[in-house]
C-alpha cells in the first residue's frame, strides 16, 4: 500500500514534516522577493513604458520627416517640358529676352545663372535725386509701360518720369549657338518744361551671378566703351557702349562718362551698389563757355553696411553717361559665336530693323484681333496693343526654391531648385508667378503666340510634387524674394489655387500637337487627384477650400486665400461643414478638361465624363447651393450675419511703458448656425461664369436679374464683386485690411461672365435674348471704362472702383486686365 500511495502521490508523517518545511522555507524566500519583484515590475513597466513613448515618438518623427520630404519631392512623371528645350540651341529665339519684369528696362537670359543686363537712370538735383532702376508702385513715376512688345524679338517702352521722357527700345538678330546679337535704344527727351534742362544720368550695367568673368575696355582712362566676357550659357560676348548722339543719330552729343567695377554682393543690391558708390565730387563742363555744373556720379564701392565679410556673387559693370537732354544711347550685345556678322545693329540699320519690326507687329496684331476690322479707331486699337505688348514684357524667367511647410510641420522646407517661366501680374507690385493669375494669361498669350503659351503651362506642371500640389505663389530667387514681405514667402501644402490653366489649355487643345499633351497628362491627373483629395467637402460631390484665415476673431469674415478671391465673404466661422460653390464649378471644368485631354490621347474618358456630368446636375447644384432667401447661388456654413468690428479698449499700461494700442476686433451679436451664406457677388454668378447652368434652367432668370440689377452687380463699368446690398459691401475686414473683393470691379470675373454671356447668346433656350442684351451692353461698359482709365493715367489697373470708374490698386496691372483685348476682338 506504501508504494502504492508513493505511486499516486501519496505521503508519510516523514514526507508531510519535510514539505511543511519546505513550504514556509519557500514563503520566506517569497516575502523576501516580493520587494524585488515589485520593483522589477515597476522597472520592467516603466521600461515598457518608456520603449512605448519612444517607439510613438519615433514614429511622429518619421511621418513627420515623411511628409516633409514627399512635400519637397518633385513628381516622378516625366517632366512635361523636355530637358534642355530653353536652352539657346533648342529655343534661340527666347534665350534672350526682357525676363526681368521687376526692373524698368533689362534683358537676361533663360538660365539659371544668367548674365543680366539693365539700366539706370538718375535726374540731377539737389541731393542726388532719385536713383530709378526696379518698378516701384510709389516712386513717383508718372507711367510708364510696353507698347510694342512681339515677345520675341523687339519692344518699344515709354516712361515719363516728370519733364523727362526715355523711349527704351530694343531688337534682337539671330545668329551663332548662343541666342544671336541684340541692341538696345535709350532716347531722352525733356517735355513741357522752361529754363535749362537738369542733367541726366543713364547708367547701362552688366552683371555676373555666381559664375562667368567680365573685363572692362576703358577708353582715356575714363569712358567704358566695352566690356568683353564669358559665361557658361553664352560663351565669349562683347557688350559695346556707344558715344550719344541727337535724336537725328548724326551729331555726337557732349556727355560725361564715368564707370564703376564691383564686386556684387548678389542682384537684389545692384541698387544699392550703385546708390552707394556715388558722389558729387565730379563736374559737367561742356565746352563753349556754357556753366559748369556739379552731378552725382559712381566713384568707388567700398562695400554696402551689414555685408562686410561675405563673399561677393560675382561681378558688376556699369557705365554711366551723363548729358543734358535730348540725347540717344545705344547699346549692342555681339555673341561671339556669330559668324559672318553683316555690321553692327546700331544707328541707321538699328533704326531700320525697329521700323520693319514694328511694320510685322502691327500687321499680326490686326491678323490676329482685328479690331481695325471691328471698327475700333487708332486710339483704341493703340491701346489694346499697348495691353498685350505690356503683358508680353511682363514674362519673366525665374530660378530658385521655394519655402514650403505641410499642415502640422514645425519648420518650413526649401523645395528643389526650379525653374519658372511665366507672365506676372504686375510689374511693380506683383513681378512674379502667380497661379490663378497665369491662366488668364494665358488665354490672352495664347492667341497671341500658342506655342509660348503651351510652353508657360508645361513649366507651371513640372512645378508639381509627388502629391500633384503646386504652390499658389512663385517666389524664385534672390530678386524675387527681395520684392515679398516675409508673411508671404512661406507656401502652405494644404493651400489650393483656382486651376485656371485648364481654362487657357482648353483654348489650346484643338492645335495642340499630341505628344506635348501626353507629357503633360501624367500630371494633369495627378493634379486634379489632388484637388478631389485635399479639397473634398462635407458631402459626395461637394468641396471646400483649405486655408483660410487662421484666427477669425481678428477678421470681420476670415479670408480665404485660397479661392483667389481673397476677402470675399465666406461662412463668418471656419469649419469642415463648408461648401464652396465657386471651388465646385471650378472642378467641373477640371473633370471636363480633362476628359477632352484623355479623349484626344486615346485615354479612358469615363471617370472625368461621370464627374462633369454629376457635377454639371443642375437639380443637385440647386439642392446643395440654391439659397432659397437670397434668390441666388450660395456658399453653405456655419454662418452668422451678425457681426461687426469694435475697438477693443487698451488694456492698461504696465508701469514705465507706453500704452498699447487699441485693437479692432470682431464682434459676434448672434450665434453662427448651419446656412446659406447671404454674400450676393462674383461667387453667386459661378454656375453661370463656368457655364453649368443649362439654357433653360429655371434658375437664369434670377442670376440674370442680380447681373443687370443697379442695385447689386451691376454699374457703368463693368459687374461689381459684391452687391451693394450686401451686408459687407465695401466694408473692412480688419483693422488693416481695407475691402477689396467686396464691391470693385475685377476684369477677370467680367471676361469670365462676357464669355458665357456669349455662349447663352447663342444657345437655344429663353433667355437667349436677355443674355445677348447683356452682353453688349456690359461689353461697352467695360471696354469704354478701361479705356479711360488707360488714357488719363496710361495704365491698366488691378481693380476698377464700381462708384467711379477710377482705376485703383496697383498699377500697372497688365496681368489679367490685359483680357480687355479679347473682349474688344470678342473673342471668347
Amino acid at each position: 500500500m506504501a508504494g502504492e500511495r508513493r505511486r499516486r502521490g501519496g505521503t508519510g508523517p516523514r514526507e508531510r514534516t519535510r514539505e511543511r518545511g519546505t513550504r514556509r522555507e519557500r514563503e520566506q524566500q517569497q516575502q523576501q522577493r516580493g520587494p524585488v519583484r515589485l520593483r522589477t515590475a515597476l522597472v520592467a513597466t516603466a521600461a515598457a513604458a518608456a520603449l512605448a513613448l519612444g517607439l510613438a515618438a519615433a514614429a511622429a518623427e518619421w511621418k513627420r520627416w515623411s511628409e516633409a520630404a514627399r512635400l519637397v519631392t518633385p513628381h516622378p512623371a516625366p517632366p512635361a517640358l523636355p530637358p534642355g528645350s530653353t536652352g539657346p540651341l533648342a529655343s534661340p529665339q527666347r534665350f534672350w529676352g526682357t525676363y526681368r519684369p521687376h526692373v524698368y528696362f533689362g534683358m537676361k537670359t533663360r538660365s539659371p545663372r544668367s548674365l543680366v543686363t539693365g539700366l539706370m537712370w538718375l535726374q540731377q538735383g539737389e541731393g542726388g535725386g532719385s536713383l530709378r532702376h526696379t518698378c516701384e508702385q510709389n516712386d513717383g513715376v508718372s507711367r510708364y509701360g510696353w507698347v510694342m512688345h512681339d515677345g520675341e524679338n523687339f519692344g518699344v517702352q515709354e516712361i515719363h518720369d516728370g519733364d523727362l521722357s526715355l523711349k527704351t527700345e530694343f531688337v534682337k538678330q539671330p545668329g551663332g549657338e548662343h541666342g544671336g546679337d541684340w541692341s538696345w535704344r535709350v532716347t531722352a527727351r525733356r517735355e513741357g518744361a522752361d529754363g535749362p534742362a537738369p542733367l541726366l544720368s543713364l547708367f547701362f550695367y552688366v552683371a555676373t551671378d555666381e559664375q562667368g568673368t567680365l573685363r572692362p575696355h576703358l577708353e582715356n582712362g575714363t569712358r567704358l566703351a566695352a566690356v568683353t566676357g564669358t559665361t557658361e550659357e553664352l560663351g565669349r560676348f562683347t557688350l559695346t557702349f556707344l558715344r550719344p548722339t541727337d535724336e537725328s543719330g548724326e551729331d555726337l552729343k557732349y556727355a560725361s562718362y564715368n564707370h564703376l567695377e564691383a564686386p556684387s554682393p548678389g542682384l537684389r543690391y545692384l541698387t544699392e551698389v550703385v546708390r552707394s558708390s556715388l558722389s558729387n565730387r565730379f563736374v559737367f563742363a561742356p565746352p563753349g563757355g556754357a556753366p559748369r555744373r556739379r552731378f552725382f556720379a559712381v566713384d568707388a564701392f567700398r562695400g554696402l553696411p551689414g555685408a562686410a565679410g561675405e563673399p561677393p556673387r560675382g561681378q558688376l559693370l556699369l557705365h554711366q553717361v551723363t548729358l543734358e537732354p535730348p540725347g540717344v544711347v545705344e547699346v549692342t550685345f555681339e555673341s561671339g559665336s556669330v559668324a559672318g556678322r553683316p555690321g553692327r545693329l546700331a544707328g541707321a540699320a538699328l533704326s531700320a530693323a525697329l521700323a520693319q519690326h514694328a511694320a510685322a507687329f502691327e500687321r499680326r496684331f490686326e491678323e490676329t484681333f482685328g479690331l481695325g476690322r471691328k471698327g475700333f479707331p487708332p486710339p483704341q486699337r493703340h491701346f489694346a496693343q499697348a495691353a498685350l505688348s505690356e503683358l508680353l514684357g511682363g514674362v519673366g524667367y525665374f530660378h530658385g526654391r521655394s519655402l514650403v511647410r505641410a499642415p502640422g510641420q514645425e519648420h518650413p522646407v526649401a523645395a528643389p531648385e526650379a525653374a519658372l517661366f511665366t507672365a506676372v501680374p504686375s510689374r511693380s507690385f506683383f513681378p512674379r508667378g502667380f497661379l490663378w493669375d497665369e491662366g488668364f494669361h494665358q488665354l490672352v498669350l495664347g492667341r497671341w503666340d500658342p506655342a509660348l503659351s503651351r510652353e508657360v503651362i508645361a513649366h507651371w506642371l513640372d512645378l508639381m510634387n509627388t502629391e500633384g500640389w503646386i504652390p499658389r505663389e512663385q517666389i524664385l530667387g534672390e530678386e524675387a524674394r527681395a520684392r515679398v514681405p516675409p508673411e508671404f514667402v512661406l507656401q502652405h501644402s494644404e493651400t489650393a489655387n483656382p486651376p485656371t490653366l485648364l481654362l487657357a489649355l482648353q483654348r489650346l487643345l484643338p492645335d495642340a500637337p499630341q505628344p506635348y499633351l501626353r507629357r503633360l497628362f501624367p500630371r494633369l491627373r495627378a493634379w486634379y487627384d489632388w484637388y478631389n483629395r485635399t479639397q473634398a467637402g462635407p458631402l459626395p460631390l461637394t468641396f471646400r477650400w483649405r486655408g483660410r484665415d487662421p484666427q477669425p476673431e481678428l477678421f470681420l469674415n476670415p479670408k480665404t486665400l485660397a479661392s483667389g478671391l481673397d476677402d470675399y465673404p465666406r461662412a463668418s466661422h471656419p469649419s469642415a461643414h463648408e461648401r464652396h460653390l465657386d471651388l465646385r464649378c471650378w472642378m467641373a471644368l477640371a473633370a471636363r478638361v480633362l476628359a477632352e485631354v484623355a479623349e484626344r490621347l486615346g485615354e479612358p474618358t469615363g471617370p472625368y465624363r461621370d464627374v462633369a456630368q454629376a457635377l454639371s446636375d443642375n437639380e443637385l447644384l440647386e439642392q446643395l447651393h440654391w439659397a432659397p432667401e437670397l434668390g441666388a447661388f450660395a456658399d453653405y456654413g456655419n454662418h452668422s450675419a451678425a457681426v461687426g468690428l469694435r475697438w477693443q479698449p487698451a488694456a492698461p499700461a504696465a508701469p514705465g511703458w507706453p500704452p498699447p494700442p487699441p485693437r479692432l476686433v470682431r464682434e459676434v451679436r448672434e450665434a453662427p448656425r448651419l446656412q446659406f451664406v447671404g454674400a450676393l457677388g462674383y461667387v453667386s454668378l459661378f454656375p453661370l461664369l463656368l457655364q453649368l447652368l443649362r439654357p433653360d434652367s429655371p434658375r437664369l432668370p434670377a442670376v440674370l436679374a442680380a447681373m443687370r440689377s443697379e442695385r447689386q452687380l451691376w454699374t457703368p463699368f463693368g459687374l461689381r464683386s459684391l452687391a451693394a446690398d450686401s451686408p459687407l459691401y465695401m466694408q473692412r475686414n480688419s483693422q488693416h485690411d481695407p475691402p477689396y473683393w467686396r464691391g470693385p470691379v475685377w476684369v477677370n470675373i467680367n471676361y469670365l461672365a462676357l464669355r458665357a454671356l456669349w455662349g447663352y447668346a447663342r444657345a437655344e433656350g429663353p433667355q437667349r435674348e436677355r443674355a445677348a442684351e447683356l452682353y453688349r451692353e456690359l461689353r461697352h461698359n467695360l471696354v469704354a471704362n478701361l479705356y479711360r482709365q488707360f488714357a488719363t493715367s496710361g495704365f491698366l489697373w488691378e481693380q476698377y472702383s464700381d462708384r467711379s470708374g477710377h482705376g485703383q490698386g496697383c498699377r500697372p496691372f497688365a496681368g489679367w486686365s490685359a483680357l480687355v483685348v479679347l473682349v474688344m476682338a470678342e473673342d471668347y
